[in-house]
Protein backbone atom coordinates (compact mmCIF):
# COMPACT_ATOMS: atom_id res chain seq x y z
CA UNK A 1 0.00 0.00 0.00
CA UNK A 2 1.18 3.61 -0.25
CA UNK A 3 3.15 4.79 2.26
CA UNK A 4 3.96 1.42 4.19
CA UNK A 5 6.26 -0.99 3.76
CA UNK A 6 4.37 -4.41 4.20
CA UNK A 7 5.70 -7.89 4.09
CA UNK A 8 3.23 -10.47 4.23
CA UNK A 9 3.84 -14.13 5.31
CA UNK A 10 1.46 -16.97 5.14
CA UNK A 11 1.34 -19.24 7.78
CA UNK A 12 -0.55 -22.63 9.00
CA UNK A 13 -2.39 -20.21 11.07
CA UNK A 14 -7.00 -19.48 11.80
CA UNK A 15 -6.74 -15.87 11.96
CA UNK A 16 -4.71 -12.51 10.15
CA UNK A 17 -2.22 -10.60 12.37
CA UNK A 18 -0.67 -7.38 11.60
CA UNK A 19 2.28 -6.46 13.78
CA UNK A 20 4.41 -2.71 13.58
CA UNK A 21 8.14 -3.34 13.73
CA UNK A 22 10.89 -1.31 15.20
CA UNK A 23 12.97 0.53 14.42
CA UNK A 24 11.58 1.54 10.91
CA UNK A 25 7.69 0.68 11.40
CA UNK A 26 7.73 -1.98 8.84
CA UNK A 27 4.35 -3.38 8.83
CA UNK A 28 4.14 -7.41 9.02
CA UNK A 29 0.71 -9.26 8.09
CA UNK A 30 1.10 -13.28 9.40
CA UNK A 31 -2.05 -14.66 7.29
CA UNK A 32 -3.32 -18.01 7.07
CA UNK A 33 -2.70 -19.95 4.22
CA UNK A 34 -4.66 -19.40 1.10
CA UNK A 35 -5.66 -16.08 2.37
CA UNK A 36 -7.04 -13.91 -0.85
CA UNK A 37 -5.10 -10.52 -1.37
CA UNK A 38 -7.97 -8.08 -1.59
CA UNK A 39 -8.89 -9.75 2.21
CA UNK A 40 -5.18 -8.23 3.30
CA UNK A 41 -5.62 -5.29 1.40
CA UNK A 42 -9.17 -4.46 3.63
CA UNK A 43 -7.43 -5.60 6.83
CA UNK A 44 -4.42 -3.50 6.63
CA UNK A 45 -6.92 -0.30 5.77
CA UNK A 46 -9.54 -1.26 8.53
CA UNK A 47 -6.15 -1.66 10.75
CA UNK A 48 -4.48 1.72 9.22
CA UNK A 49 -5.52 4.02 12.19
CA UNK A 50 -3.57 2.05 14.72
CA UNK A 51 -0.79 1.23 12.06
CA UNK A 52 -0.09 4.93 11.71
CA UNK A 53 -0.21 5.48 15.75
CA UNK A 54 2.21 2.74 16.25
CA UNK A 55 4.45 4.19 13.30
CA UNK A 56 4.36 7.56 14.77
CA UNK A 57 5.16 6.67 18.41
CA UNK A 58 8.45 4.94 16.73
CA UNK A 59 9.38 8.02 15.05
CA UNK A 60 9.05 9.57 18.10
CA UNK A 61 11.51 7.48 20.22
CA UNK A 62 13.62 7.86 17.19
CA UNK A 63 14.24 11.42 17.61
CA UNK A 64 14.21 11.36 21.52
CA UNK A 65 17.36 8.71 20.97
CA UNK A 66 18.81 10.92 18.25
CA UNK A 67 22.77 10.89 18.63
CA UNK A 68 24.62 14.23 19.24
CA UNK A 69 28.01 12.72 17.86
CA UNK A 70 29.85 13.14 21.23
CA UNK A 71 32.79 10.90 22.61
CA UNK A 72 31.03 8.33 24.66
CA UNK A 73 27.99 7.27 22.99
CA UNK A 74 27.42 4.08 21.40
CA UNK A 75 27.18 3.25 17.56
CA UNK A 76 27.04 0.15 15.78
CA UNK A 77 29.07 -1.58 12.79
CA UNK A 78 28.15 -4.42 11.55
CA UNK A 79 26.30 -5.60 14.47
CA UNK A 80 28.92 -5.08 16.79
CA UNK A 81 28.96 -1.95 19.75
CA UNK A 82 31.88 0.89 19.90
CA UNK A 83 32.26 4.10 21.48
CA UNK A 84 32.76 6.96 19.90
CA UNK A 85 35.23 9.00 20.46
CA UNK A 86 35.55 12.22 18.44
CA UNK A 87 38.32 13.81 20.20
CA UNK A 88 40.95 13.76 17.60
CA UNK A 89 41.40 16.17 14.72
CA UNK A 90 42.87 16.30 11.41
CA UNK A 91 42.67 17.99 8.31
CA UNK A 92 40.66 15.44 6.60
CA UNK A 93 38.08 13.64 7.72
CA UNK A 94 38.02 9.85 8.71
CA UNK A 95 36.76 6.94 10.59
CA UNK A 96 38.11 4.07 11.82
CA UNK A 97 37.78 1.16 14.82
CA UNK A 98 40.35 -0.20 17.16
CA UNK A 99 39.41 -2.43 19.76
CA UNK A 100 35.89 -0.96 20.68
CA UNK A 101 36.20 2.31 19.68
CA UNK A 102 35.19 4.06 16.51
CA UNK A 103 36.88 7.03 15.90
CA UNK A 104 35.65 10.21 13.77
CA UNK A 105 37.92 12.10 13.24
CA UNK A 106 37.36 15.60 11.52
CA UNK A 107 39.12 19.27 10.75
CA UNK A 108 39.19 21.70 13.80
CA UNK A 109 36.01 23.48 14.18
CA UNK A 110 33.62 20.27 12.69
CA UNK A 111 30.14 20.62 14.52
CA UNK A 112 28.44 17.34 15.31
CA UNK A 113 26.59 17.72 11.83
CA UNK A 114 29.71 17.53 9.57
CA UNK A 115 30.78 14.40 12.20
CA UNK A 116 27.61 12.74 11.46
CA UNK A 117 28.31 13.28 7.58
CA UNK A 118 31.84 12.15 8.16
CA UNK A 119 30.13 8.61 9.59
CA UNK A 120 27.12 8.56 7.63
CA UNK A 121 29.87 8.26 4.24
CA UNK A 122 31.65 5.86 6.04
CA UNK A 123 29.05 3.84 6.38
CA UNK A 124 28.18 3.83 2.56
CA UNK A 125 31.42 3.40 2.13
CA UNK A 126 31.61 0.24 4.29
CA UNK A 127 28.12 -1.42 2.84
CA UNK A 128 29.25 -0.89 -1.02
CA UNK A 129 32.19 -3.05 -0.02
CA UNK A 130 30.71 -5.98 1.21
CA UNK A 131 28.32 -6.43 -1.53
CA UNK A 132 30.43 -7.26 -4.52
CA UNK A 133 31.32 -10.85 -2.83
CA UNK A 134 27.74 -11.23 -2.31
CA UNK A 135 26.62 -10.31 -5.35
CA UNK A 136 28.99 -12.90 -6.98
CA UNK A 137 27.58 -15.44 -4.87
CA UNK A 138 24.39 -14.77 -5.10
CA UNK A 139 23.27 -13.36 -8.53
CA UNK A 140 24.42 -16.85 -10.26
CA UNK A 141 23.01 -19.05 -7.71
CA UNK A 142 19.33 -17.35 -8.17
CA UNK A 143 20.25 -17.11 -11.62
CA UNK A 144 19.37 -13.11 -11.77
CA UNK A 145 21.97 -10.54 -12.45
CA UNK A 146 20.38 -6.33 -11.20
CA UNK A 147 21.36 -3.75 -13.36
CA UNK A 148 22.65 -1.56 -10.88
CA UNK A 149 23.00 -1.79 -7.11
CA UNK A 150 22.12 1.44 -5.28
CA UNK A 151 22.81 2.57 -1.94
CA UNK A 152 20.12 4.91 -0.77
CA UNK A 153 18.67 5.87 2.57
CA UNK A 154 15.17 4.91 3.21
CA UNK A 155 12.72 5.35 5.93
CA UNK A 156 10.66 2.28 5.99
CA UNK A 157 12.59 -0.43 4.00
CA UNK A 158 15.95 -1.89 4.70
CA UNK A 159 16.18 -2.92 0.57
CA UNK A 160 13.81 -2.76 -2.28
CA UNK A 161 13.41 -3.83 -6.13
CA UNK A 162 12.63 -1.24 -8.70
CA UNK A 163 10.91 -3.76 -11.59
CA UNK A 164 11.33 -1.16 -14.19
CA UNK A 165 15.08 -0.21 -13.68
CA UNK A 166 16.12 -3.71 -12.80
CA UNK A 167 17.96 -2.03 -9.63
CA UNK A 168 18.52 -3.05 -6.26
CA UNK A 169 17.88 -0.13 -3.60
CA UNK A 170 19.93 -1.02 0.24
CA UNK A 171 19.50 1.09 2.96
CA UNK A 172 22.89 2.01 4.19
CA UNK A 173 21.67 1.44 7.73
CA UNK A 174 22.49 -2.10 6.86
CA UNK A 175 26.23 -1.61 7.85
CA UNK A 176 25.02 -1.17 11.54
CA UNK A 177 23.71 -4.73 11.34
CA UNK A 178 25.25 -8.23 11.55
CA UNK A 179 26.77 -8.90 8.06
CA UNK A 180 23.71 -12.22 8.38
CA UNK A 181 21.56 -9.51 7.48
CA UNK A 182 22.70 -7.85 4.96
CA UNK A 183 22.91 -11.18 2.84
CA UNK A 184 19.31 -11.87 3.68
CA UNK A 185 18.25 -8.23 2.26
CA UNK A 186 20.44 -8.55 -0.92
CA UNK A 187 18.53 -12.58 -1.57
CA UNK A 188 15.39 -10.97 -0.62
CA UNK A 189 15.88 -8.55 -3.24
CA UNK A 190 17.10 -10.52 -5.84
CA UNK A 191 14.54 -13.18 -5.22
CA UNK A 192 11.92 -10.50 -5.88
CA UNK A 193 12.55 -10.34 -10.04
CA UNK A 194 11.45 -13.99 -9.88
CA UNK A 195 8.75 -13.41 -7.79
CA UNK A 196 7.14 -9.51 -6.72
CA UNK A 197 5.15 -10.34 -4.38
CA UNK A 198 5.44 -11.97 -1.14
CA UNK A 199 3.04 -14.76 -1.63
CA UNK A 200 3.54 -18.46 -1.08
CA UNK A 201 5.94 -18.49 -4.24
CA UNK A 202 7.86 -16.20 -2.72
CA UNK A 203 8.50 -18.04 0.66
CA UNK A 204 9.22 -20.94 -1.26
CA UNK A 205 11.93 -19.27 -2.90
CA UNK A 206 13.31 -17.81 0.41
CA UNK A 207 13.21 -21.72 1.87
CA UNK A 208 14.87 -22.91 -1.04
CA UNK A 209 17.73 -20.15 -1.28
CA UNK A 210 18.25 -19.66 1.99
CA UNK A 211 16.88 -21.40 5.08
CA UNK A 212 17.30 -19.98 7.61
CA UNK A 213 16.04 -15.73 6.43
CA UNK A 214 13.19 -16.10 9.10
CA UNK A 215 15.56 -16.32 11.62
CA UNK A 216 17.92 -13.61 9.76
CA UNK A 217 14.82 -11.11 9.38
CA UNK A 218 14.03 -11.37 12.84
CA UNK A 219 17.58 -10.54 14.00
CA UNK A 220 17.57 -7.48 11.38
CA UNK A 221 14.18 -6.07 12.66
CA UNK A 222 15.09 -6.73 16.63
CA UNK A 223 18.93 -5.31 16.38
CA UNK A 224 19.30 -2.17 17.58
CA UNK A 225 19.01 1.06 15.17
CA UNK A 226 20.24 4.28 16.54
CA UNK A 227 22.83 4.47 18.90
CA UNK A 228 22.49 4.14 22.41
CA UNK A 229 24.20 5.35 26.02
CA UNK A 230 27.08 3.22 26.33
CA UNK A 231 27.01 0.81 29.16
CA UNK A 232 28.19 -2.32 30.30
Amino acid sequence: MAGLGVDVIYKDIKNLHISVYPPMGRVRVAAPERTDEDTIRLAIVQRLPWIKRQREQLQNADRQTKREMESGETHYVWGQRYLLDVSRRSGHHSVETKGRTLWVVTPPGADADARRATLDRWYRRQLKAALPALLDKWQPAIGIEAAKVVVRRMKTKWGTFVPHSGAIWLNPELAKKNPRCLEYIVVHELVHFHERGHGPRFIELMDYYLPDWRSRRDELNDAPLAAEEWSD
